[in-house]
């Protein structure tokens, strides 16, 4: 393993922003329900989320688990939603930075100012976020790639949606430290040979500061 790798490649959901489940109080407000209506709590409760359990078992997708979760929180407010976006775009499109994780802001800032590559790989940005989510976001904007399979339609862990994003950057495998908090996804990432860091969302300054040291970074 390479002393410092050269570029940070990072999930987007639930690794650069906070997840939907630690948002729940925003949630609510944002869309007029009582606090502690929403329940579901996936990985910080993952025994009171029989759905969150049967993703994480392969036996569904990410995206049918928040098609579910959409369709429950639709019946709840009496939206007419059909897509992911739809919801989140009502949670969390008023102020998109509050959900951001300031770990995540400060490790993206570490790795700029080190002259480090940035990219983004997501199997869901837009098409969770909607399209001009990100456009809110001005720190993307000195992202080297990002890679989003809601255009490319291939998804982690296909082997190509990672060769995708090496070849956007102009890097081998073995020069990039990939991020995710789904470990099919980190699985994928290892398959070619990037290095990874299966990100702990109950602990994410840690992650953040192993993701640096591959870097070659401090998180101090």
């Amino acid at each position: 393993m390479p002393l410092e790798a050269d570029a940070l490649v990072l999930d987007f959901g639930g690794v650069v922003t906070r997840t939907l489940f630690e948002t729940h109080d925003l949630t609510e407000r944002a869309l007029g329900l009582e606090p502690g209506t929403l329940t579901w709590q996936g990985p910080f409760e993952p025994g009171s989320d029989p759905l969150w359990r049967s993703m994480q078992a392969d036996e569904i997708s990410e995206r049918d688990y928040w098609r579910r979760r959409t369709e429950d929180v639709a019946a709840l407010t009496g939206r007419p939603w059909s897509e992911m976006a739809d919801f989140v775009k009502a949670a969390r499109g008023a102020d998109p930075e509050a959900v951001m994780r300031p770990e995540a802001l400060q490790a993206i800032e570490t790795t700029r100012k080190a002259g480090k590559k940035l990219a983004i790989l997501s199997n869901e940005l837009d098409l969770f976020y909607g399209s001009d989510f990100k456009m809110k976001l001005p720190f993307l904007q000195g992202f080297d790639t990002i890679v989003d399979a809601t255009y490319t339609k291939i998804l982690k862990p296909d082997p190509r949606a990672y060769e995708l994003c090496l070849s956007e950057l102009d890097l081998p495998a073995e020069a990039c430290v990939f991020v995710d908090d789904q470990l099919r996804n980190i699985r994928g990432a290892e398959a070619v040979g990037m290095h990874s860091v299966h990100f702990d969302v109950l602990d994410p300054a840690a992650s953040y500061s192993e993701a640096l040291g591959l870097l070659g970074l401090s998180s101090s």
